[in-house]
């Protein structure tokens, strides 16, 4: 009987394991943060880079463009860039990279921004692929793992717009026209240039980009008929069981690819001389190319004991991470820790978007108890910084159909804040 009984317990788990993660998108918050921080972060890196634009990815570049079309043609990579050679074709992509992400940053139609995003930082890392660093890998992949989450159910102008037509239809009245024909048109736009760039060869040599590309405008087509047409049917569930599963998988390939990141980083540093005896940090501290402010780079290099502790500890954080997982406490304390230290980096070794890139990834393990905090102390601040007025309604006059304007001590009318 004991037997029976616990059999029925691990199938009642494993049943509630499986509907959950097919029912609810897992880590609403946590995915809107990284969809903020890594589009923001590629944001600011292609307005501080504006002027050098040329130099960097187009036509000025030391990598000329028949260059970087015979690396291409050779790795099978994908980049717009080598749809033209021209100059004005140049600056349309780089313009759209800019205005994706952005418009990704605020969560205007995220799952159209988000691929849109992913061509721009594709399009521009594999044309110049000698330009990137560490940070830039990162972003190369979460904006193709971006894609495939629901990251913008919350913080995002979809979650409001989504909220405003709940609204509307609970009154009875009609969802506002713009919203529901800017997807729908935007959609059809993007199935347009995919249709040609899979006719003309466009999208590199790999399988696996057409594959994605192709499956999540099929999708998204699918998911707007239902929506139009079934939005209560089990066609309707079947999508909403599939967008979760994506969502839930893809967020646990970027724990996974966090993870691997920290743990190969500091087993590789055990490895090193330098970081055994506890100078690794002197050295960088002494490079000019690496030292923004020199005076303070001059004070901390100076203190042989700070830089022991340093050092000893970027190691034992980024070996310990993947292991504490398990346990809250302790992983959000190394989590602290983690991003204190890239805050470090971006201020002392002038490595800002790099470091940025890292806390964005970081912000996957934050817990979702501090994010709704932090969620609510902001909307606060906006509210404070920005208060939004609204006209108290009018009464009736008892059954006639003038309204009686209600007036307030100084003989305005009535707001509330």
């Amino acid at each position: 009987m004991s037997t029976v009984i616990a059999d029925r317990k691990v199938d009642h788990k494993l049943a509630r394991g499986i509907q959950r993660i097919t029912s609810t998108a897992l880590g609403q918050y946590q995915s809107a943060v990284i969809r903020i921080g890594f589009s923001a972060t590629y944001l600011f890196f292609l307005l501080r880079e504006l002027p050098h634009r040329h130099e960097m990815y187009g036509p000025d570049a030391p990598w000329r463009w028949d260059m970087a079309q015979q690396l291409i043609s050779n790795n099978q990579s994908f980049t717009v860039l080598m749809w033209s050679d021209s100059t004005v074709w140049f600056e349309v992509v780089y313009a759209v990279a800019l205005i994706s992400a952005a418009l990704l940053m605020v969560g205007w139609h995220t799952r159209a921004t988000s691929v849109l995003f992913m061509a721009g930082v594709l399009s521009l890392q594999n044309r110049s692929i000698f330009m990137g660093d560490g940070g830039d890998n990162v972003i190369h992949l979460m904006a193709i793992y971006l894609v495939l989450t629901r990251c913008g159910r919350v913080w995002s102008l979809d979650a409001r717009r989504a909220a405003r037509q709940a609204r509307a239809e609970a009154e009875g009245a009609r969802s506002p026209v713009l919203g529901n024909v800017a997807g729908p048109v935007l959609w059809v736009v993007l199935g347009l240039v995919l249709i040609v760039a899979s006719v003309t060869d466009g999208l590199g040599g790999t399988w696996w980009l057409p594959t994605l590309l192709w499956f999540l405008w099929v999708g998204e087509g699918a998911w707007w008929a239902a929506n139009r047409y079934a939005p209560r049917s089990q066609s309707r569930t079947l999508l909403d069981v599939f967008a979760n599963l994506a969502h839930n998988a893809t967020l646990v390939v970027i724990m996974a690819e966090v993870c691997l990141i920290y743990a190969t980083a500091g087993w590789y540093k055990i490895q090193g001389s330098r970081w055994q005896d506890g100078t690794a940090l002197y050295y960088p501290l002494k490079l000019d190319y690496f030292t923004p402010w020199p005076g303070l780079s001059d004070i901390l290099a100076s203190n042989s004991v700070m830089v022991m502790v340093l050092t000893y500890g970027t190691v034992i954080v980024q070996v310990a991470f993947p292991f504490t997982l398990f346990n809250r406490r302790v992983k959000n304390v190394l989590l602290v820790a983690m991003m204190l230290e890239h805050a470090g980096i971006a201020l002392l070794l002038g490595l800002p978007f790099f470091s940025m890139a890292m806390i964005a990834a970081d912000s996957v393990f934050l817990p979702t108890v501090f994010l709704v905090w932090l969620g609510g102390r902001v909307s606060l601040a906006r509210e404070r910084l920005f208060p939004v007025r609204a006209e108290v309604p009018r009464q009736r006059r008892g059954d006639d159909d003038e309204e009686a304007p209600q007036h307030s001590g100084d003989g305005g009318h009535t707001l509330v804040g």
